[in-house]
């Protein structure tokens, strides 16, 4: 009797390098024309066409790369996490350059989440940091993320390097829930969700429509870039290959 597949087959064919190759190819440019088309009219609408806030002025428009880098910092952490878990279990190649695609990436976002927060704390609470929960937490998840990095280069061997790094990252979870209700939790001066699934925007709709284009905008980025990022990753874990050095024999 043939044994039962536990995940779909699909999820067994991403496990090839060489499939895996392929398939990001066809995606590649449907990605970065949507991020493109997104970030275009995200920004465009945001910066002229959505009205002032009646308290902020024109100071609040940072919301929109401020909300949708945090978001995505946190995003990308669980992506991270996810594939480090994958690698460990289903000792997939694959899931472990996921991993590595997805770290600087997410650092990256950290950081333009912790410096728009600050730019926009500075008027709104005349200064440009405090010791608010929720920065503080969003502050540890850049030093995750750093963390992670410095595993992957510190370790020669690669294996060893994604399983540490994927530990790390795992423990490293404890902190999104933290990230996302400390607002609830705690006393801060952070303003709680603009918006939320399950609730009515805080916001009029001229203001959070916007938002939300530059959100899915953002979320294709990183699709575009994580992408981008395995494959130059694949390509150099599997250059000893055949269809490698077939590949560059073809360029």
């Amino acid at each position: 009797m043939a044994k039962k597949q536990i995940m779909p087959l699909w999820f067994y064919r991403l496990a090839s390098p060489k499939y895996c190759y392929q398939i990001t190819a066809t995606l590649l440019p449907y990605f970065a024309a949507i991020t493109l088309a997104l970030l275009s009219i995200g920004i465009v609408w945001a910066l002229l066409f959505a009205p002032q806030d009646y308290q902020q002025g024109n100071s609040f428009r940072i919301i929109y790369i401020h909300v949708p880098s945090a978001l995505l910092a946190q995003s990308i952490y669980l992506t991270m996490a996810l594939s480090g878990a994958i690698g460990i279990i289903w000792k997939m190649k694959i899931a472990d350059m996921v991993a590595y695609a997805c770290a600087p990436i997410g650092a990256s976002m950290a950081f333009v989440a912790l410096i728009t927060g600050a730019i926009w704390g500075k008027p709104t609470w005349g200064s440009w940091w405090v010791w608010d929960a929720r920065l503080t937490s969003m502050l540890i998840l850049l030093f995750l993320y750093f963390g992670v990095m410095a595993l992957y280069s510190a370790m020669g061997n690669s294996a060893s390097a994604a399983r540490a790094a994927a530990i790390l990252s795992l423990v490293g979870l404890v902190n999104i829930p933290i990230i996302k209700y400390s607002v609830d939790w705690w006393n801060t001066l952070h303003q709680p969700a603009t918006f939320t699934l399950t609730e009515k925007p805080a916001m009029p709709v001229e203001m959070w429509l916007p938002l939300l284009v530059m959100v899915l905008g953002f979320y294709f980025f990183f699709a575009t870039a994580m992408l981008l990022r395995l494959r130059n990753e694949i390509l150099l874990r599997e250059k000893r290959t055949s269809w490698v050095k077939q590949l560059v024999s073809e360029l």
